[in-house]
């Protein structure tokens, strides 16, 4: 299994969550793990993801999904698990 880890910060609004699920589900892309705080007004998530079903490229859904980010107020980055487990390593 292929996997990713998707991270979303910015100021919290409606509707978040349901724009970057769908964007996931559009792309075959099914979330392993989600979790979500808000700080203050300050949304913070992280998905672990299954990219094992990807049709397109992934730096393809990566740039697709830092515009999305863009369009919707938040900051979104999309990693493949090995290189965030080695970025994340002390």
């Amino acid at each position: 299994m292929k996997k990713c880890i998707v991270t979303v910060l910015g100021k919290d609004t409606v509707g978040i969550v349901a724009k970057v699920c769908t964007y996931l589900a559009e792309n075959k892309i099914n979330i392993l793990d989600i979790s979500q705080t808000i700080v203050q007004g300050y949304f913070n998530m992280m998905v672990i993801a299954d990219i094992t079903g990807l049709e397109k490229d992934f730096t393809v859904v990566c740039d697709e999904m830092e515009k999305l980010g863009e369009e919707i107020g938040v900051n979104i980055r999309c990693q493949r698990e090995d290189i965030f487990e080695k970025m994340h390593r002390l």
